[in-house]
C-alpha cells in the first residue's frame, strides 16, 4: 500500500512541474566533448521553470545546502559547481537541450579530461527532496564524493 501511495506522489509531483522529455532514465549516464578545456569538476545542475511546486522549491533548497555544507572549500576552488538553471530564460536554452530539459531536473555531471559523464537524479530528488530531506541530501553528497574518485 505504501509503495503505491508514493507511486501517486510522485506522479502527481511530476504531473505538478509539467511533463518530462528526457528520453534518458535517472541512472543512465551520458558522456559528451567540452569545447573548450577547463578544469575537472563536478557539477550540481538544477533546472527549473518559471512556475515551480513546493517540491520543486526543496529541490533545489535541499541539494544546495547540502553541497554548500560538505563541500564548501571545492565550491571555491572550482572542483564542484552548483548551478541553478531557469529554463524559462533565454541565455539556459542551450544548455537544456543540451540535457534535454523540459521542467524541473536535477543533474549531476563529472567533467574529467574535457569529457563529461552525467546522470539524471530527478526521479530520486522528486521522491525525496520534500519528503525526506536527510535522504535526499545524504544521497547528492554521496553521488558527488563517488565522482570526486
Amino acid at each position: 500500500m505504501n509503495k503505491l501511495i508514493l507511486a501517486l506522489a510522485i506522479c502527481l509531483g511530476l504531473t505538478a512541474c509539467g511533463s518530462n522529455g528526457t528520453n534518458k532514465s535517472d541512472t543512465a549516464k551520458v558522456e559528451q566533448t567540452q569545447p573548450q578545456e577547463t578544469k575537472d569538476r563536478v557539477e550540481i545542475l538544477y533546472f527549473h521553470g518559471k512556475k515551480r511546486c513546493a517540491t520543486c522549491m526543496a529541490i533545489e533548497k535541499n541539494a544546495q545546502e547540502a553541497i554548500e555544507a560538505q563541500f564548501a572549500d571545492e565550491l571555491k576552488n572550482g572542483t564542484v559547481v552548483f548551478k541553478t538553471l531557469d529554463i524559462s530564460k533565454a541565455e539556459n536554452e542551450k544548455i537544456a537541450e543540451k540535457y534535454e530539459v523540459t521542467w524541473s531536473s536535477l543533474f549531476i555531471s563529472k567533467w574529467k579530461d574535457g569529457k563529461e559523464t552525467y546522470e539524471n537524479l530527478t526521479e530520486y530528488a522528486f521522491a525525496n527532496a520534500r519528503t525526506s530531506p536527510d535522504t535526499f541530501k545524504n544521497g547528492v553528497i554521496e553521488k558527488v564524493k563517488a565522482l570526486q574518485k
